[in-house]
Order: structure tokens, then sequence, then C-alpha cells
């Protein structure tokens, strides 16, 4: 059933203009769980008490590492294999032209969310007296998991991390320095530095993207606050290629942290809404990207445009139908076209 729907999202994305084709996670429940459950020594026990309250009252699960976490099998690999296959097919049944590019993206949870949400106490202390010997172990198992999906031919990974768009909320920066008994910013640190240490040992030609989500469940957030307590470690420390980032509302404040941007990087500014049904305004949208252009060293060069986050970090989706989704991703495609031509594969 789930190769069904994933070989039928493929052809649409394709038909609606996207050219980075992922499988919709349509194998998953929940956004992270599905993948760091595979990891040894980590389970998903209870939940989590909610920061914000959710509809129908819902809470996160929780996860505990019960055990030494460790790489006991590749996790995506054969999703992405079967991915990769559809993208083939869909291009011999003329759905891609010839010789036009599309990219296979493979989207994982970034290793911090293994962390965050939880306490000393949801971490074996027989199994890590130390919190070291921890982020060591579980950045090795992310080196192994993606040296297994480059050694298939995967050149495009995705990082899903909600904790350091949770780390600009003054609110959730307070809950985690007291659950953490660290400050904000050597939590901050602390992160950057277990991303660092999982993509490693990726090739030079593998790219690494992040993505920082402030919450997406049934179309609610869950944090706000702009990026600057965290911007300059993010963009400075972080040895990532793309950030996607949330820009669709006041809730992620102001284009101002993009000074601290590379040239060397890109961002993808997530100007347009993923939570609700109505299009956004055009002219609005290409307005916003050329404001964002004047904070970073090359302008429009170092920037793409997409939504906020996806239609669905969960199976209940956002409150949205499908079609509604399809012409927002339309609109988008538009957009990008007329801001950076017609050819979206450079």
């Amino acid at each position: 059933m789930e190769d069904k729907y994933v070989s039928e999202v493929v052809r649409k994305e394709l038909q609606n203009g996207i050219r980075s084709v992922t499988d919709g996670e349509f194998r998953r429940a929940f956004f992270h769980l599905d993948f760091l459950q595979h990891l040894g020594g980590v389970r998903v026990e209870g939940q989590i008490a909610s920061t914000n309250t959710s509809k129908g009252g819902w809470q996160p699960p929780r996860l505990v590492i019960t055990d030494k976490v460790q790489h006991v099998k590749p996790i995506q690999l054969d999703d992405f294999r079967f991915l990769e296959d559809q993208i083939a097919a869909a291009r011999k049944e003329g759905i891609v032209g010839e010789g036009e590019k599309v990219t296979t993206k493979v989207a994982i949870p970034s290793p911090t969310m293994c962390h965050f949400r939880g306490s000393r106490d949801s971490i074996s202390s027989t199994a890590y007296p130390d919190l070291d010997p921890f982020f060591a172990d579980l950045a090795t198992a992310y080196q192994q998991e993606i040296q297994t999906l480059y050694d298939a031919g995967c050149r495009f990974l995705q990082l899903d991390d909600t904790n350091l768009a949770y780390l600009c909320d003054p609110s959730m920066r307070q809950s985690a320095s007291d659950r953490h008994s660290q400050t904000p910013e050597q939590i901050t640190e602390q992160y950057a530095d277990l991303i660092n240490a999982a993509i490693s040992k990726r090739p030079d030609d593998m790219v690494i993207g992040i993505h920082l989500c402030r919450g997406n469940h049934r179309s609610q957030w869950f944090a706000s606050g702009g990026y600057e307590p965290v911007a300059q470690v993010l963009f400075q420390k972080l040895n990532v290629d793309v950030y996607f980032l949330e820009y669709d509302d006041a809730r992620s404040g102001d284009f101002a942290p993009l000074r601290f941007l590379p040239e060397h990087k890109v961002v993808v500014l997530g100007v347009m809404g993923s939570k609700s049904a109505e299009l956004d305004n055009k002219e609005t949208i290409i307005k916003r990207l050329h404001e964002a252009a004047t904070h970073v060293p090359k302008g429009l060069d170092q920037l793409c445009v997409s939504h906020q986050c996806g239609f669905s970090s969960t199976m209940e989706g956002n409150e949205l139908s499908e079609e509604q989704q399809w012409a927002k991703v339309r609109l988008e495609v538009e957009i990008a076209k007329e801001v950076w031509g017609q050819d979206l594969s450079k």
C-alpha cells in the first residue's frame, strides 16, 4: 500500500513542477520517530508535555535512550532505492523531459531530536553515566547511515530539526536550560557540534541541508521567535550547505539574521504558508524575496523559495485538501521561475 502511494506522489510532484523529489514521508507516522526508533538503544515510551495546547489534547511521543546507541541496520536505504526507481520510471513515462535534472532528496530527523525534548532521566545512566559518549555514539550512528545512503547514490540529504528553532523561543529557551542544566547558548553550541560530527564524514559531493521547524501538527505551530539567538552559530559554525528556514509570518522574525550567512551557503526561504488553505499573494512573496536578498552577500543567487514546512509532519496532516496543497506547490514553482528563470535545476 505504501509503495502505491509513494509511486503516485512522486509523479504528482513532478507533474506539478517539483524537481527535488521526496517520497512524501508516506512511510512515516511522525517525521522523526519512525526513523529514530530503528537506532539501537532508542525507544518510544509514553508522551511528553507539550509547551503549547495541542488540538484534541494530543501530546508528542517521548524518546528514551535505554542502551548504547548503535546503527544496527540501514534505515532509509530501501526507501531511497524505491524512490530512485519511481523517478526513473516517471522519466520513461515522459513526465520529465529528456535530460531534465531531477534530484532525489532524502529527509531524516536531526540527531538533536534524541536529546532536546527529554531530560537526563530519559537517557540511561547505566549506558551513559556521562553524556559525552552518548553524543559520540549518536554521531557515529548517523555517519554510518549517511555513508550507506551515499554508497547507494544519495547526493542530497536534509536533516529536520525543530530544536534549533525552539531555542529561538524565549520560553522554550528557559525550559531547555532548566531541563538540561545548561545555558541556551551552551545547548546551541552542543547541537552544532553534534550535527557537525554526524555529517563529518560525508563525501564532498554530498549536499547536506537542515530544515528548522517551529512545530507543525494539524496546522498548529508550537514556538515563536526570530533566528537572532542562534543565527551566528547556525550560519557560521554549522557545516551544512543549505538552510530551509520558516519565514511565513511574524513568528519567524525579520531577515536581519541572514547577515551571518557565508557566501558559499544557500538559504531556502519558507515565506509561503503550508498550514492554511489560502494561497499566498504572489506579489507579496516576490517582494519579500527581494527584501531578504538585501541581507545576504550574493543576493538572490543565495536564495530559493519554499513553503515554511511540509504539508504533513505527522500522519494527521494539516487542515487543507490535497488539491489546495498542489495549488500551493504550483504557485511556488511559478514564483521561482519568475524570480530565478525557467530552468530551476540550476
